[in-house]
């Protein structure tokens, strides 16, 4: 508890800084010695980050069987579900009336915590589970091969058990959704303010299945269908979301049930909530209304949501944890991010399958965390395999996400390989990635976007220094057709011209779907970042073989899309990035296959793009 408190005043501490408060003597050293730590070769503090995991968590040696507290197998059926945006089959689900396991895993979690610790043993079999598995300290939950988890596809099973009664909104618990703070349903997975603990599986028979695409009502919709319109212009794949058609409940539907005015829960000035909300309703849509909130400051009490509201849960999801371990299992269909760990130290996921097809069906997503190794994981992702988060708005602290080694891992289909954003107001720094396979399996018919994706814009801004990446196979290249965002009115990037949304290896986007967002006053800062030995090979596409679209697109920060107050803060353009020993194949557009804006300090090194070697510093 110590560590944890000490750890998150220092981080208070450093938000204080950013807002004109001088930095101690203290302080002063630190970031001496962090810059001094910096200077030296990147792959020792990789290696020392990794070397923390070396000895593993140690719990209590007793078992405690889930069948000993009461749970009963359930049997099966098939109904015809979605597994992914578009593609619809038949999927085992339990039957009607099946037994609910919730209460005897709750149980036996509970009594081995009570007794000081040990392993939670759910066995082999189909277990149906109609509420969220709760960790708690010194407790490892252990699935045996064969253990099938089928949590309950009814979002009110995900409103019953939380901490904080919330009325007709249902028992929720405090939650992240997309980096803001709330209350929400539970996640399937979910633990807060724990420390020592693990979730493993014994092979990748041992499931933990989220059902995201399971119909809950008789219309056929399912959690994904709460996605609502999919906005990214020529997706390949994903065009759709399953169920949903126009007038249909979402995420991105205004939803009757939020404030009419920010004024109603906050006191705010009529400037400031007129920039906030923008022009029109669309920001009283669930998830654009959260965001909302926390850039009027509203207290976490008043962010309720929950029944009645359309904030998909991560599947799982660990908040402000310390020494955590997740090995070894499959995670399938999840309802949002798979993994979402926030505010946690000293946490390894090893050897997970980390596969769903569904919307923003994110693979693992640390956001605020420090001290993380992602080691031999395979992601099959419908949205980024890994994206690393460090808060969005004013949920900025916890911080930022920090010393991240990510290595020996497959990415096989996504939106980006290896991603750092959206969300990351809190910024981001020291992060390793290494000696990855992105694999790419689907390149035919729903391909990976991008390998190495940065994506902020003018309201997500935050910080990404000191990324390094090194040893990358990309054998079926990525997305060979060109995917955009739409553009603000009066910037120089015209709509449908600059592939960020897919098409490029490397995509460094700091104008990411700038019409989302109604407050755009944080300039992002990218330096310092070093990839080296990435090899991208060709694909048989519809007009040759080629390995992308384009090569490498970097986007520095767009000023015109600013709507602050004046004067303008600078807009530091991306700088001191190097690119070495790459060759990144055939790219469809051969007229472009680099595309830079606001980029100072690009040093290409023995780069090869469509057979021909580049060494030179590029300024754009």
């Amino acid at each position: 508890m110590k560590k944890n408190t000490r750890r998150q005043f220092l981080r208070q501490t450093s938000l204080a800084t950013l807002s004109g408060i001088a930095l101690t003597n203290q302080a002063l050293l630190a970031n001496a010695a962090q810059s001094k730590i910096a200077s030296k070769d990147p792959w020792d503090a990789a290696q020392a980050i990794v070397n923390r995991f070396a000895q593993g968590l140690k719990f209590r040696d007793e078992d405690f069987l889930i069948t000993a507290f009461g749970a009963q197998e359930c049997e099966l059926q098939d109904v015809a579900g979605w597994v992914s945006f578009e593609e619809q089959t038949n999927l085992p689900t339990p039957k009607s009336g099946s037994f609910d396991a919730y209460s005897a895993i709750a149980a036996a979690i509970s009594a081995c915590h009570k007794a000081g610790g040990g392993r939670v043993i759910i066995p082999k079999g189909n277990w149906y589970c109609a509420g969220p598995i709760v960790l708690l300290s010194n407790v490892h939950v252990h699935l045996q091969a064969g253990a099938h988890i089928f949590f309950s596809n009814q979002p009110d099973d995900y409103a019953k058990y939380g901490t904080i009664d919330c009325g007709a909104n249902g028992r929720l618990v405090i939650s992240r959704w997309q980096s803001n703070d709330c209350l929400n349903y539970s996640p399937m997975v979910y633990a807060f303010g724990q420390t020592n603990i693990a979730l493993t599986g014994e092979d990748w028979t041992s499931i933990l299945n989220g059902q995201g695409g399971v119909p809950f009502n008789e219309a056929g919709d399912c959690w994904w269908t709460w996605k609502g319109k999919q906005r990214t212009i020529n997706s390949v794949g994903q065009g759709t979301t399953p169920n949903f058609s126009a007038g249909k409940m979402s995420e991105n539907t205004v939803n009757p049930r939020n404030a009419k005015a920010l004024q109603e829960l906050a006191e705010i000035s009529s400037a400031d909530a007129v920039l906030i909300q923008g022009e029109g309703e669309r920001w009283r849509a669930d998830a654009a209304y959260l965001p909302a909130l926390s850039e009027a400051n509203v207290a976490l009490p008043k962010r309720v949501f929950g029944k009645g509201h359309y904030l998909r849960p991560p599947m799982i999801q660990l908040i402000g944890c310390d020494k955590v371990l997740l090995q070894g299992y499959q995670v399938k269909d999840t309802p949002f991010w798979q993994h979402h760990p926030v505010n946690c130290r000293d946490l390894k996921i090893h050897q997970v399958l980390a596969k769903s097809h569904g919307p923003n069906s994110d693979g693992f997503d640390p956001e605020a965390c420090e001290y993380v190794l992602v080691d031999s994981c395979t992601f099959d992702s419908g949205d980024d395999c890994i994206a690393i988060k460090a808060g969005k708005n004013r949920d900025t602290q916890y911080g930022p996400s920090q010393h991240i080694v990510i290595q020996n891992c497959t990415m096989q289909s996504g939106h980006g390989a290896v991603t750092l954003g959206s969300e990351m107001a809190g910024g981001i720094q020291h992060v390793y990635a290494q000696n990855l396979l992105f694999e790419n399996i689907n390149w035919a018919t729903n391909p990976l976007n991008m390998a190495i994706r940065l994506k902020t814009n003018m309201n997500r801004g935050g910080f990404l220094r000191h990324f390094y990446v090194r040893n990358i196979r990309i054998p079926n290249g990525v997305q060979t057709s060109p995917s955009y965002y739409a553009s603000l009115p009066g910037s120089p990037i015209a709509s449908r011209t600059v592939a960020t949304a897919a098409g490029a290896v490397i995509t460094f986007d700091c104008d990411y779907a700038p019409v989302a967002d109604n407050v755009r006053t944080r300039p992002p800062e990218v330096s310092d970042v070093h990839i080296s030995n990435v090899q991208v090979g060709n694909v048989q596409s519809r007009t040759g073989r080629h390995s992308c679209f384009q090569a490498i697109v970097i986007l520095g920060p767009v000023a015109s899309d600013y709507n602050g107050q004046l004067p303008m803060p600078t807009m530091l353009p991306v700088s001191n990035v190097t690119i070495e020993n790459c060759d990144f194949g055939s790219t469809v557009n051969r007229e472009q296959p680099l595309y830079l804006y606001n980029v100072q300090n690009l040093r290409l090194k023995n780069v090869v793009i469509n057979g021909e070697s580049m060494n030179k510093t590029l300024n754009a």
